[in-house]
């Protein structure tokens, strides 16, 4: 044990003296790791930041909530069909109410896209959501001040808004939301609640961070004509071990309502959380197969580098090992000097990818969400001291097998 602790200390001793007279070698040697590395830790993180956000914003959508809609948010129902739909408006959504019984909570949702302003602050194509008190009982908003408008504020079409917390960070940069007064649409509306930080920028514009939330009537009466823009009805089951079955009264009750007979497929759609899941999901492993491709293929570009230059270290001290085999060097000493130089010139780069990638990371975070995670740092040192290996070990077992009378010959 002692013995192999002397070698180990030797050998990096060696292989860090052989590195330093040759840096700009090393230097180019580590290209390859450098890029692989950095590739990997950059999509890890990125990909991390992304799903985080995206679980976080999706969350507001709820596992047991169900959206009975004109349009399908995923499927490969023609879109023309989808088009001819009849819309689905707001005495459907009251009789819907009325007739279904296994809901814990149900609520209309219908948009429109406006302007919203405060003083000299403006924002443009904002979707202003139009929805009752339940809806927040099919949410799950939380708030950061406030509340949500009441249901008499909801019934009376009281001018109360709930906002974002985008819009009221880019409205109220320097001032508290609450209570105050702005315009949506031209009209004044009174702001009642202010909402936590809950969406996802995957969201979009349907991103809850990123809307005003109205009572509905106030919307009918100045933006959107009851018939022209078909709404949605959000369905909260009790839990999410009903949802199957608040699913088929719901697709029965509207099928009721619409007087559909039994041979007649449904003329709407009902749409949940893991429609948009499994869509994200797909599209992350698309950019994860390509990413594990680039970063492939960097790493193997940097391997044949580094194994090319062990070859020449090799040869140019072939002398040095006939000496050292000469004078007792055993195999086992020789091979582990040449692994220990490889593996060192491949966590060099490594940890300058390592380096690359998180400053990489800071500059996208302003952008796109990222989550640098110590298993991404884990995988990086793991990576680079596996590539080294490898690329290290024909160059080294050529080293080891020398015999001392012909290196020593060799010029």
């Amino acid at each position: 044990m002692g013995n192999l602790i002397f070698e180990l200390k030797e050998g990096l001793v060696i292989a860090f003296r052989a590195i330093r007279a040759n840096k700009a070698r090393a230097v180019l040697t580590t290209l390859g790791i450098v890029i692989g590395v950095t590739s990997v830790v950059l999509m890890s993180t990125a990909i991390k930041g992304i799903d985080t956000s995206f679980q976080n914003g999706i969350s507001s959508l709820g596992a047991d909530v169900l959206y009975i809609d004109k349009w399908a948010w995923f499927s490969n129902v023609d879109w023309w069909k989808v088009r001819r739909r009849k819309n689905v408006t707001f005495a459907e959504y009251e009789r819907f109410r009325e007739m279904a019984k296994l809901p814990a909570a149900v609520s209309p949702t219908i948009w429109s896209i406006e302007t919203v302003k405060f003083k000299d602050q403006s924002l443009e194509n904002i979707f202003i959501t139009g929805t009752t008190t339940d809806y927040v009982r099919t949410s799950n908003f939380t708030f950061s001040q406030g509340r949500f408008f009441s249901d008499i504020e909801g019934k009376a079409s009281r001018y109360t808004a709930v906002l974002g917390s985008e819009i009221a960070k880019k409205l109220f940069p320097r001032e508290n939301a609450l209570e105050k007064e702005l315009k949506v649409g031209g009209l004044n509306y009174k702001v009642v609640g202010i909402l936590e930080e809950q969406g996802s920028f995957m969201l979009g514009s349907f991103n809850p961070d990123n809307q005003v939330y109205v009572p509905i009537g106030t919307i009918f009466k100045h933006f959107v004509n009851d018939n022209a823009r078909s709404l949605a009805i959000n369905v909260r089951a009790v839990n999410t071990a009903a949802v199957e079955e608040t699913k088929e009264e719901a697709e029965g009750v509207m099928r009721k309502i619409r007087g559909l007979k039994l041979t007649q497929e449904s003329d709407f759609s009902i749409n949940q959380q893991e429609g948009l899941t499994s869509n994200y999901n797909q599209t992350v492993g698309v950019i994860q197969i390509a990413g594990f491709f680039i970063t492939g293929l960097s790493l193997f570009v940097g391997a044949i580098g580094i194994m090319n230059i062990m070859f020449v270290s090799v040869k140019e001290r072939t002398k040095e090992i006939g000496i050292r085999k000469a004078i007792g060097a055993k195999r086992r000493t020789i091979l582990l000097q040449f692994l220990l130089e490889s593996s060192v010139i491949c966590l060099m780069g490594g940890l300058i990818g390592l380096i690359i990638a998180i400053i990489l990371s800071m500059v996208v975070n302003q952008f796109l969400p990222t989550s640098v995670q110590i298993d991404a740092i884990i995988l990086a040192i793991t990576i680079s001291l596996i590539t080294g290996i490898i690329a290290g070990l024909a160059p080294a077992y050529t080293a080891a097998k020398m015999d001392p009378v012909e290196a020593l010959r060799y010029e």
